[in-house]
């Protein structure tokens, strides 16, 4: 069977055996990237030297001491600095940066036995849901290379959708995650705050952006959610791994018992195919003997809470930035910091009241239900050449992140979701459902969702890039 077709988890598993070796899997992928990343430029920076050295240094121990992932190959996003390899963030300011140490999540990759060879393509810092810069160019979406491949995970979400990658890590504050799963029909989970380590920060507080695991199925997303979880010393809000390994319970496929869908949770346009999509997605539970009911939590202050907040972090980490290199950023995050540097104490002090109302009432409402449902972004993939989405169903917005509202307004009360390949617009184009889940409730999510992943039946991955024009970039 061809490699690049095979599971993380088998291939994890003939690893631990000897029946392949990390070397083998690291041809795989560089012929892969070879023959693949040109038309679509997920994965513009490759280490593959570093990673046969990582590779060999790792087969030379016993396969006990080798980590979960036991030698996979993985790739990292370019936001996450690894060390001794050319880590841009997507900025002209740090175009040939090469960091002597790597971010905590690199690190925890590497403990578990991940082998790092390439870094996939980001927006500037991660600013927008379109995955361009100056420093690469735009990722194209391999189900049709005209068109977005959202963001800012966009490269680690295209290369698992190519073949290019088996796992790969991203990172989200405002759908990061979850609207390049939805954009190219992988899977992709915002973990809780503190499952994975995510510094060093400027403020290791901030609960808004957190990394977190991109595969091509749920099983293999709950195998590197195991590699990736677990406590950190240097992080005040770090997790401790559960007794019951994240794999484990994705295994279990146990089923909900009341689940609530919502398309728009009251608070956004969503493009009508979207919408019904999701919603027949979500009857697939009904099928099975879940009840599926329509209502969500009250979320009305989700738009204020999540810009103010937002613009607080980008002013604590890159004021340094605008003051210094004010002329190499893209004016979408000159507008951020300015917006965070304009806040006052009474600003920030609403938008946490807010903030705590919005989780109160969530928390009551899976007292009810053991899982929210929703679409994972409100349009299909749109243009490449378009920097954000402008409208949807006739509403114009106002800010280049507002059409990202479906999933910033999880990200405000901190509950992990899930982006799962649900269906198929009228163009071929996928959509990715969000599922989510109770506080610090990883374990039900993954095991609910690997239940309708089962009962809808979708094409496996990994597809060739669908080239029905080449845009203009």
């Amino acid at each position: 069977m061809d490699l690049i077709s095979q599971t993380a988890r088998a291939l994890v598993k003939r690893l631990c055996t000897g029946e392949v070796s990390s070397l083998d899997l690291l041809d795989a992928l560089e012929g892969r990237i070879a023959a693949v990343d040109g038309r679509v430029n997920a994965l513009p920076t490759r280490c593959f030297e570093r990673a046969i050295d990582h590779a060999r240094a790792l087969e030379a121990k016993p396969v006990a001491e080798r980590g979960v992932l036991c030698g996979l190959p993985v790739a990292i996003k370019d936001l996450s600095d690894v060390a001794g390899v050319r880590s841009t963030h997507g900025s002209p300011i740090f175009a040939e940066a090469v960091p002597a140490t790597s971010a905590h999540v690199v690190e925890r990759v590497e403990a578990s036995g991940g082998i790092v060879y390439a870094k996939s393509n980001t927006p500037e810092f991660g600013a927008g849901g379109n995955t361009f810069n100056e420093v690469f160019g735009a990722t194209l979406n391999p189900w049709d290379t005209r068109l977005s491949a959202a963001g800012s995970s966009g490269g680690s979400a295209v290369a698992l959708a190519t073949g290019m990658a088996w796992l790969a890590q991203g990172s989200d504050m405002g759908g990061s995650l979850r609207n390049p799963a939805s954009f190219n029909g992988i899977v992709g989970l915002r973990p809780s705050p503190g499952r994975v380590p995510g510094g060093p920060s400027a403020n290791p507080y901030a609960t808004l952006g957190v990394e977190g695991p991109m595969a091509r199925d749920v099983d293999d997303l709950a195998l590197f959610l195991d590699a990736l979880s677990g406590f950190d010393g240097r992080e005040p809000l770090s997790l401790e791994a559960p007794p019951v390994s994240f794999a484990e319970a994705a295994a279990q496929r146990e089923k909900p018992l009341r689940v609530a869908f919502s398309a728009d949770l009251g608070i956004t346009p969503i493009d009508p195919q979207v919408a019904e999509i999701c919603q027949r997605a979500a009857a697939q539970f009904e099928r099975i003997g879940v009840t599926v009911e329509a209502t969500h939590p009250d979320l009305i202050d989700a738009h204020d809470v999540f810009q103010t907040l937002r613009a607080h972090d980008f002013a604590v980490g890159m004021s340094d930035l605008l003051r210094d290199h004010r002329d190499l950023l893209k004016p979408e995050v000159v507008w951020n910091i300015e917006k965070g540097m304009a806040l006052t104490a009474a600003d920030l002090g609403r938008a946490e009241k807010a903030r705590g109302v919005m989780v109160r009432r969530a928390v009551a409402f899976f007292d009810t239900y053991d899982l929210l449902l929703t679409p994972a972004t409100i349009v299909p993939p749109y243009p490449v050449e378009q920097r954000y989405v402008t409208e949807c169903a006739g509403h114009e917005f106002e800010t280049y992140i507002d059409w990202l509202a479906i999933a910033y307004a999880i990200t405000n009360i901190s509950l992990p979701a899930l982006s799962l390949p649900c269906g198929f617009t009228a163009g071929g184009l996928p959509v990715g459902l969000q599922i989510v889940g109770k506080p610090r409730g990883e374990s039900a999510l993954l095991s609910a969702a690997g239940v309708l992943e089962d009962a809808l039946g979708l094409m496996h991955l990994p597809i060739d890039p669908r080239e029905k024009a080449r845009p203009r970039i």
